[in-house]
C-alpha cells in the first residue's frame, strides 16, 4: 500500500471516530439502499466534504483536489489542454464501489459486534425508561431513536434531506429500510392507532398536506426534546417543561367553592377512586365566565386530593401562542408520562379544541381523514381512554352534544355568591385600606353579581404596585384614593367585559329612613314577612304607581330574610334575540337559587302580558318560560309592576299573594315627614306644614326620596321648604296626567 493511501486511511480512520456507530451505519443505509448518493456525489464532487471524511472517504477529497490542481508547468506543448489533464490527474476512484464496499463492510461489523452499534448510554435509558411509561414496542424505540438522532446529529439530518420531499407511504418505506424493520411495522407505529403516536413523542407531519423531507416528517413532541434524552436520566417532567408544566397548589380552599358545594360533593369521591382504581376515560368538564377562578378550583382539587397537578400550556417554547396540534400533542405525551403517577391533568381555555372538534381531535390521532361520519368516533376514543383524569376548563359550554355526553362530569363554575365576593374583596384589599374602610368597600362591591375573583385581584395588585410607587417618592396616597381607584380599575374592567358598570349609589339600596308602616299597601306588610320567613319560599305580585316603595319592600324583606336581594328589570330581561328573552329569566331564577337570595323582577308587565293578545311568538314562550320557573323556583319572588291591567291570567294564578301598593295615607305622610325632619335635625313640622301636606293626594315614599337627594346640593332648611318641594314632586305627577288625559 502506497505511502499516500495509508495516509489516507488513518485520517478517514480519525474522522469516521467522530460518528457515532449506529449513525454511520444509518447514513451508509440512506446513502446506498435509498440511493441518496446520487444527490452526495456527481461528476462536479461531493455535496459535503466533511460528510466524506467522516465516512471514511478521504481518498476521494484528495482525488479531487489532485484533479484541481494539474500542474501544466512541465506538459509537452504539442499536447492538446484534454490530454495533458488526463496525463496529469490521478485516476477517479468508483465512488459507488467504494461506498457500497464501506457499506458491506459496516454491516458485517454490526452484525459481528452489535453492541457497538447500539444508542449511546443516556439516549438508550431514556428511550427505554420513556417506553416503559408508555408502553412502547421495540420498533417504536428505534423510530423515536432515529427521530431523536436524525435532529441532534447534523450529518445524518444532511443525508436525510438527500432523499428530498417525501409523501407519507415514502416515510415508512424509507424509515423501515434505515431500521432494517418491516415497513409494516413502521406503518402501524406510524399510524393514527400506533402506540408511538399516540403517545405524543412523535408526530408524523407539521402541516397538512405538505411535502416535507424526513427529518421534518418525523417531528418530535418538542425543540429541546431530542438534546434532553441525549443527557443522562432525563426527567419526564423536565422532558415535557414547556408543553406541560407541574402546577404549585392555589391559595384557596374547598370552602372557597361553597357555592359548588353540590358538585364537589360528587367530584371529590369520584377522582379519588377513579384514580384508586386506575380507571380510564375520566374527564371533568368545569365551564364558567373568565375569572371565576376555574384554574384556582382545578388547584385546589389536586391539592385536597394530595395529587400532582400538570397543565398543558397554551404558549410554545418562545413564548408565543401555542396552536390546537401543539397542545393535544403535549396532552398525549402528559398522559403516557405521567399514567402511573398520582396525578391530575388540567386542560385550559378547552374550547379552543372542541370548536374544531373534527379537525383538531384526527390530528391528535395522526390520522389523515376528514369530513366523514367516524371522525366522532375518534374524539369518543380520546375521551375515553386517557389513563389520568383530566380537567378540561372553558369559558363555553356550547359544545357538542355528542362530546358533552362523554364527560363524567359537567359542572358551572359561577361568579361567587354575595358573601363570597365579600370575603374575596376583603382578602385582596383589606391591607390597604382602614377595617372600617375596607368592610364598606367589601359590602359595595359585593353588591355587583358580575364580579368575578380575577377582577378584583388584578385591581387589587395594580393599587398596591402603586401604593408601593407612592411610598418609595413620599407621596400621600389616602385611603379615599385607593378606594376610588379601585372602583375605578374594577368598573372599566367590568364595562370592557360587556357588564354595566360599577355602581357608586345603589339605587336599590333602603333609605337610611325606612319602615314598612310607611307604605300604604292593602295588607300587613310586616305580618306576611313574619310568614314568609316561616314559610320558607313565596310568589308576590306588588303592584301600584310608581314610588309607592316596591322595589324598597323587596329590599327590606331581603334583610328581614337574611339573604341578598337579585334585581333584574325588564331591561335586563328582554332579548332582541331568539330565545334570549327566556334564557335571561332562567338564569335569573338559577342565580338566585344559587346564591339563596330573594329574586326580584320589576317591570313584569313588559314579558307577562295575557297571552290572548299576542301577536308574537315570542310573546307566548316569554310567559310560558316565567311560568314554568315561577312553578320550579323554591325560594322568594317578587314580582312588581305599575300596570296590574293586562297581566295575563294564568301568572297572575301563580302568585301567593298580590298585595297593592298606593299613595300614602295623609297619617302616613304625616308621620315620615317628622321621622326624616328629626333624621336631618330640622324643626318638627307645624300645623300649617301639616295641613299643606295634607292636601297633597299623590304623594308617594318615593317622593320624599327624591327630595332627600337633593338634600345634598339643595339644603333644606325647615320643614316648610321640605313641604314645598314635595309639592313640586307631586305637581309634576299631576302635570303628566294632564298631557295624557285625551287618551
Amino acid at each position: 500500500m502506497s505511502t499516500t493511501r495509508r495516509t489516507n486511511k488513518r485520517r478517514a480512520g480519525r474522522h469516521h471516530a467522530e460518528l457515532h456507530p449506529l449513525v454511520h451505519l444509518w447514513i451508509l443505509r440512506i446513502l446506498v439502499n435509498l440511493n441518496a448518493h446520487h444527490a452526495f456525489v456527481d461528476r462536479d464532487g461531493v455535496a459535503d466534504d466533511a460528510l466524506a471524511r467522516a465516512l471514511g472517504l478521504g481518498d476521494w477529497m484528495d482525488w479531487m483536489n489532485e484533479e484541481a490542481n494539474v500542474d501544466d508547468d512541465n506538459a509537452e506543448p504539442w499536447l492538446t489542454e484534454e490530454k495533458r489533464c488526463e496525463e496529469k490527474k490521478p485516476k477517479r476512484p468508483n465512488y459507488l464501489a467504494e461506498l457500497r464496499a464501506l457499506h458491506r463492510q459496516t454491516e458485517r461489523a454490526a452484525v459481528k459486534d452489535s453492541a457497538r452499534f447500539e444508542p449511546s448510554t443516556p439516549l438508550r435509558a431514556n428511550v427505554q425508561r420513556l417506553a416503559q411509561l408508555a408502553g412502547l414496542s421495540a420498533v417504536d424505540e428505534r423510530i423515536l431513536v432515529f427521530a431523536i438522532l436524525v435532529r441532534e446529529e447534523h450529518m445524518l439530518r444532511t443525508v436525510a434531506r438527500f432523499l428530498g420531499d417525501m409523501n407519507l407511504e415514502r416515510v415508512f418505506q424509507s424509515v423501515a429500510a434505515v431500521l432494517a424493520v418491516p415497513a409494516s411495522d413502521v406503518r402501524m407505529a406510524l399510524r393514527g392507532q400506533g402506540t408511538l403516536l399516540r403517545s405524543g413523542l412523535v408526530s408524523t407531519r407539521k402541516q397538512h398536506g405538505y411535502l416535507h423531507d424526513l427529518s421534518e416528517w418525523l417531528d418530535l413532541l418538542s425543540d429541546s426534546f431530542a438534546m434532553q434524552m441525549t443527557l443522562a436520566q432525563a426527567d419526564p417532567v423536565n422532558l415535557l417543561r414547556g408543553k406541560v408544566n407541574p402546577v404549585a397548589p392555589g391559595n384557596l380552599h374547598l370552602a372557597d367553592y361553597a357555592h359548588v358545594q353540590e358538585s364537589l360533593d360528587a367530584l371529590m369521591p369520584y377522582l379519588h377512586q377513579a384514580t384508586a382504581t386506575r380507571k380510564k376515560g375520566v374527564n371533568i368538564y368545569i365551564h364558567g365566565a373568565p375569572g371565576t377562578g376555574k384554574s384556582q378550583l382545578a388547584r385546589t382539587v389536586a391539592a385536597a386530593l394530595g395529587y400532582e397537578l400538570f397543565d398543558v400550556a397554551n404558549e410554545d417554547e418562545d413564548g408565543a401562542p401555542a396552536d390546537r396540534a401543539e397542545r393535544l400533542q403535549a396532552y398525549r405525551a402528559a398522559q403516557s408520562f405521567f399514567a402511573q403517577r398520582r396525578a391530575l391533568i388540567v386542560f385550559d381555555e378547552a374550547e379552543d379544541v372542541f370548536d374544531d372538534g373534527t379537525r383538531m381531535f384526527l390530528r391528535l390521532f395522526g390520522d389523515d381523514r376528514s369530513g366523514t361520519g367516524k371522525d366522532k368516533g375518534w374524539i369518543n376514543h380520546a375521551l375515553e381512554n386517557n389513563p389520568l383524569p383530566t380537567i378540561w376548563l372553558s369559558n363555553a359550554n356550547h359544545l357538542d352534544p355528542a362530546f358533552m355526553r362523554r364527560f363524567d362530569m359537567v359542572f358551572e363554575l359561577p361568579v361567587p355568591p354575595r358573601k363570597q365576593r365579600e370575603k374575596i374583596v376583603l382578602d385582596a384589599c383589606g391591607d390597604m385600606v382602614d377595617a372600617a374602610s375596607a368592610k364598606s368597600l367589601a359590602k359595595a362591591l359585593s353588591e355587583v353579581e358580575t364580579l368575578a375573583p380575577a377582577v378584583v385581584t388584578r385591581a387589587a395588585s395594580v393599587v398596591q404596585a402603586i401604593r408601593a410607587r407612592h411610598e418609595t417618592q413620599g407621596v400621600d396616597f389616602s385611603v379615599a384614593q385607593k378606594t376610588r381607584m379601585l372602583q375605578h380599575l374594577i368598573g372599566n374592567t367590568l364595562e370592557a367585559q360587556g357588564h354595566a358598570a360599577l355602581k357608586r349609589h345603589d339605587p336599590d339600596r333602603l333609605p337610611e329612613v325606612y319602615d314598612p308602616a310607611f307604605i300604604h299597601a292593602d295588607t300587613d306588610l310586616a305580618v306576611v314577612a313574619e310568614g314568609i320567613e316561616t314559610a320558607g319560599g313565596a310568589r308576590l305580585c306588588l303592584y301600584g304607581p310608581p314610588g309607592t316603595g316596591k322595589t324598597a319592600y323587596g329590599r327590606w324583606l331581603a334583610e328581614q330574610l337574611g339573604k341578598p336581594l337579585i334585581v333584574r328589570r325588564a331591561s335586563d330581561i328582554l332579548s332582541k334575540w331568539v330565545g334570549g328573552t327566556e334564557k335571561n329569566m332562567a338564569c335569573a331564577f338559577r342565580e338566585a337559587e344559587r346564591e339563596n337570595a330573594v329574586l326580584l323582577m320589576d317591570e313584569v308587565d313588559s314579558f307577562l302580558q295575557d297571552r290572548r293578545g299576542a301577536s308574537k311568538s315570542w310573546e307566548v314562550t316569554a310567559v310560558n318560560e316565567m311560568l314554568t320557573q315561577m312553578e320550579s323556583f323554591g325560594g322568594v319572588f317578587i314580582a312588581s309592576t305599575n300596570l296590574m291591567d293586562g297581566l295575563d291570567p294564568a301568572a297572575l294564578r301563580r302568585f301567593d299573594l298580590k298585595a297593592r301598593f298606593d299613595f300614602l295615607k295623609p297619617e302616613q305622610a304625616a308621620e315620615l315627614l317628622r321621622h326624616q325632619c328629626a333624621h336631618l335635625g330640622l324643626a318638627a313640622p307645624n300645623d300649617a306644614d301639616l295641613e299643606a301636606l295634607d292636601r297633597l293626594k299623590n304623594l308617594t315614599p318615593g317622593d320624599f326620596a327624591a327630595t332627600l337627594r337633593q338634600h345634598r346640593f339643595r339644603p333644606i332648611a325647615s320643614a316648610a321648604q321640605w313641604v314645598r318641594s314635595l309639592q313640586g314632586e307631586c305637581a309634576l305627577k299631576e302635570g303628566a296626567k294632564a298631557a295624557i288625559g285625551f287618551m
